[in-house]
């Protein structure tokens, strides 16, 4: 995710969840130096929750957990330099996680770089090797050091920050590599089975449109990069100038304290994804600008539809041989 270091306030009061509601939690936080990373690392401490915050941003991420153990209290936040597309940098985090806190309950993979999406014309065989090593390896190997120890205590959240699989326009590398660690997760939520016999719970979080531009440039002395394309129109429809409810993008804080309340609900998305949107309208979140926020959702798609997704799309043969049904969940 992009950094973002303009901290806003928290706003974990409007999700209706009571603070200290994971007091005696551990999280680990991939990617946690920025943006809803942040914005996530931080809603989970007001609630109750410790932190890791592994990040490869040495600088932003000790100014997150020096901000997150002010606003709770020492010994919160635990920042570890990490790049978790290296195993050895990974199981050096683990072992302070486990060595500070002495275990790990939630794991939320949220690290990757999206400066390095393009189009795909544009991009080098290089961005999409490194996005790949950011965002699929470093969740496979994250689940690999902390899901044995959720299994053993028959306790644990495992997430993921996903994103759209494809843009009309875009960063088309970038969306490829999510795509493929959005299967790996759904795939661990099959092998693991029902919440019920493992009290282990795999998500998706979809967090579309979360940051704000920076207001200084970066202490390279390079410019800021310029800010993200809005999102595609739909056909037939005006291109968005902001995400629905807000005037822009969505806040950091706001995007984390979404996150957090999808982490207390694990184990009823088990198997799930959901967008940022649906967890504000789960909390009867208040939005500034509510006019611009859809009274509609989409439907859900049914767990094999799910699994052949990718020959799902489109049309099809245009004389099909046998009934279609809908991809609902049934």
């Amino acid at each position: 995710m992009d950094r973002n270091l303009e901290m806003g306030p928290l706003v974990m009061e409007r999700t209706g969840l009571k603070k200290g509601a994971l007091a005696g939690e551990v999280a680990v936080v991939t990617g946690a130096a920025g943006n809803v990373g942040m914005g996530t690392a931080r809603s989970l401490a007001w609630l109750g929750a410790k932190v890791v915050i592994a990040d490869v941003n040495a600088r932003d991420g000790k100014v997150v957990e020096d901000a997150i153990n002010r606003e709770n209290k020492p010994g919160t936040a635990l920042f570890v330099e990490t790049d978790v597309s290296n195993e050895a940098s990974m199981k050096a985090m683990a072992k302070k996680a486990f060595d500070t806190f002495g275990k790990v309950d939630i794991l939320v993979n949220n690290a990757m770089n999206m400066g390095l999406g393009a189009r795909i014309l544009d991009s080098t065989i290089q961005q999409l090797d490194r996005q790949y090593e950011i965002s699929t390896r470093g969740t496979l190997i994250g689940i690999q050091l902390f899901l044995p120890g959720m299994r053993e205590r028959h306790h644990g959240v495992i997430t993921y920050m996903s994103t759209g699989m494809c843009y009309p326009i875009g960063p088309a590398n970038y969306c490829a590599i999510k795509a493929a660690t959005a299967s790996l997760i759904m795939s661990l939520a099959g092998e693991l089975g029902p919440y019920e016999e493992t009290g282990i719970a795999v998500f998706m979080f979809l967090p579309a449109g979360i940051g704000m531009p920076r207001s200084a440039a970066p202490p390279t002395g390079a410019p800021p990069p310029p800010p993200p394309p809005p999102p595609a129109g739909q056909p037939g429809r005006p291109m968005m100038r902001g995400m629905p409810g807000y005037d822009g993008m969505i806040p950091p804080e706001h995007g984390g304290a979404a996150m957090a309340y999808c982490i207390t609900r694990a184990k009823e998305l088990h198997r799930s994804g959901v967008t940022v949107t649906q967890a504000f309208r789960q909390m009867n979140w208040v939005y500034p600008k509510p006019e611009t926020v859809m009274d509609h959702d989409f439907q859900r798609i049914d767990d094999m539809a799910a699994a052949m997704v990718f020959s799902m799309m489109g049309p099809g043969f245009p004389d099909p041989k046998m009934p279609l049904n809908p991809i609902t969940r049934q």
